[in-house]
């Protein structure tokens, strides 16, 4: 494996403050409600796109429709059809679009407040006409090595669903594929298994990311072995905090779907309770192998910083040697570079070799020993 050049990853590092100040200049702070009532529709976040879209996807066991709705009030009727459907709405910055589906479909205005809140915790609130859900889906950026969140939310109806993200793009391409091409169950299931489907793709992707870090914890553990450094130290400093932040978007999953399968709710039917119980089983998969890798990255933080210590003692055994050898010689060679008149070994006409030799001997003696001690 190849560690990554200094000059990559200067650029990867402008790049990244770059992009966080233009973040900061264009995203709302939650200082920004302070002084609002409970429930103000107030766009919290980075506006990701210019305009609000809304799909709408509409199916049962003989259809699939799908079209793009022009105004939000389009998308009223699906409350009353009788088949399944799923409407997708993209862009949170747009609050009259979000106040709109909230009043028309019952959505208690402390929901969309949490709908329009990006920085929100993962949760669940069941009401009794539909059940709120909000879920972090997680990408890693392979090239610039770093986590991706984006908060999605859902309301789950009788007969529909509605989705809430905040930039276009998603993993529910091939969810939209089965349901066109009538494969697997989602056609002959209701809205509360295309809501299981939903977030199931979405915790597939946890296990995505795990692999990729996993794959970069590799590399690091190589390069510390071979030739450990103060940019890998970095590094994993940098992984123990993504990986931080991974825990922090996913351990609350668990309440979410534990909430599904323990409190009633007429809007899951009871033949959906077994995915629900393998999608907990995930996630607590996906929990053990985060605090598993979280203690990989803090061995191979201990080990980076051993081998750094291991590298530090053995240049300062060497000079520690070095220093040592001369200490005698430097000693031989102030005695005769004294300025006294008489000194006899000054006159005599083997002198000069005799100090010579008397000093490689001193020298391949002192190496002798050395070697026998097993310093060297």
């Amino acid at each position: 494996m190849l560690a990554i050049p200094h000059i990559l990853s200067t650029g990867i590092k402008n790049k990244n403050k770059s992009e966080k100040v233009m973040a900061k200049k264009k995203r709302k702070k939650r200082s920004a409600k302070l002084g609002f009532a409970p429930g103000s529709a107030i766009h919290i976040g980075e506006q990701k796109v210019k305009t609000a879209t809304l799909d709408l996807i509409e199916y049962d066991a003989q259809k699939y429709e799908t079209s793009e709705l022009k105004n939000v009030e389009k998308s009223f009727r699906i409350k009353d059809s009788a088949c399944v459907s799923w409407l997708n709405i993209t862009g949170l910055h747009d609050t009259d679009l979000i106040q709109a589906i909230g009043k028309n479909f019952g959505i208690d205005p402390l929901v969309q407040e949490d709908i329009l809140n990006t920085e929100h915790r993962s949760k669940i609130e069941i009401f009794p006409n539909f059940i709120f859900i909000v879920l972090k889906t997680l990408t890693y950026d392979t090239e610039n090595r770093k986590l991706q969140k984006e908060q999605v939310s859902f309301i789950l109806g009788r007969n529909f669903v509605i989705t809430f993200q905040e930039r276009p793009g998603d993993f529910w391409d091939p969810i939209r594929e089965r349901a066109q091409n009538d494969l697997g169950r989602i056609r002959k299931n209701g809205a509360d298994y295309l809501l299981y489907a939903l977030m199931d793709i979405i915790i597939d992707h946890y296990f995505l990311v795990m692999e990729n870090i996993n794959e970069e914890i590799e590399e690091l553990e190589e390069m510390v072995i071979n030739n450990p450094d103060r940019e890998q130290l970095q590094r994993i400093h940098f992984l123990k905090r993504e990986l931080i932040e991974f825990s922090k978007a996913i351990w609350p999953v668990r309440e979410i779907v534990n909430g599904l399968l323990r409190e009633p709710s007429t809007l899951i039917d009871e033949s959906i309770r077994p995915f629900w119980r393998d999608l907990y089983d995930h996630i607590i998969n996906v929990s053990e192998t985060i605090e598993s890798t979280r203690d990989l990255v803090g061995g191979l933080l201990d080990t980076s910083l051993s081998q750094m210590s291991n590298r530090l003692n053995e240049v300062m055994k060497v000079l520690t040697i070095i220093s040592t050898i001369f200490i005698p010689l430097s000693f031989l060679t102030g005695v005769y570079g004294m300025n006294f008149e008489f000194m006899p070994e000054l006159s005599w006409r083997w002198g000069y070799l005799v100090f010579w030799g008397g000093a490689v001997i001193l020298f391949l003696g002192m190496l002798f020993y050395f070697r026998r001690k097993k310093w060297l």
